[in-house]
C-alpha cells in the first residue's frame, strides 16, 4: 500500500502547485514556444494578427477576437495595460475586471490575447493618466489637450511568448 500512496501523494502535490502558478505555461505545438498565461486559460490556436483587426471590425462596433501582436509599450506603474500596434496606430489593451497584469518588462514580446476590440473615446484624464504611467515627461503630458477615439480592447486572457 506505502508503495503506491507515496507516489500518488507527491503527483497530486505537485498537480496542486502547477494549478496555484498564476503564471502557467502552453506549448505551441507548430513552433515548440512556451507562453506564460496571465488571466483566463486561451490557446495559441487561431489568433490573427493584430495587424488585420481593423479590416475584422470594419461594419461592426464590437467583435470578440484572438489576436497576435508584439507589444511597444507596457504600464511602468504596475502592468495594467499594453500598447499595441494595429498597422500606423496603436491600440490600448486593458485586462478584465482589473483582474491580472503583465510583467513591466514585457515590450517587445509576443503574445496572444483573445477579448473584445471595439471603439472609445478615451477622456483628456485618462490619456494624461495613461501617459504618465507610460513614463512620458511632464512637458508630453501638458501637451495632451483633446480626447480620442481609438482602437480599444478588453482582455480576458493574454499568452507571453517565453524565452525571447
Amino acid at each position: 500500500m506505502k508503495k503506491i500512496f507515496i507516489p500518488l501523494s507527491l503527483v497530486l502535490l505537485s498537480f496542486v502547485f502547477a494549478c496555484n502558478n498564476s503564471s502557467k505555461e502552453n506549448a505551441d505545438a507548430n513552433a515548440g514556444a512556451k507562453w506564460s498565461s496571465y488571466g483566463d486559460t486561451i490557446t495559441v490556436d487561431n489568433a490573427v494578427e493584430a495587424a488585420d483587426l481593423t479590416a475584422k471590425l470594419e461594419g461592426h462596433d464590437s467583435i470578440n477576437v484572438k489576436l497576435h501582436a508584439k507589444v511597444d509599450e507596457v504600464c511602468q506603474k504596475k502592468g495594467c495595460w499594453m500598447n499595441i500596434p494595429v498597422g500606423d496606430k496603436s491600440m490600448r489593451v486593458r485586462f478584465k475586471d482589473y483582474g491580472f497584469f503583465m510583467p513591466k518588462d514585457c515590450s517587445g514580446k509576443e503574445v496572444i490575447f483573445e477579448g473584445k476590440a471595439f471603439y472609445d473615446t478615451t477622456t483628456v484624464e485618462m490619456l494624461k493618466h495613461y501617459a504618465h504611467d507610460g513614463g512620458k515627461s511632464e512637458e508630453e503630458i501638458a501637451k495632451i489637450t483633446e480626447p480620442e477615439i481609438d482602437l480599444s480592447f478588453e482582455a480576458h486572457g493574454v499568452l507571453l511568448k517565453d524565452g525571447e
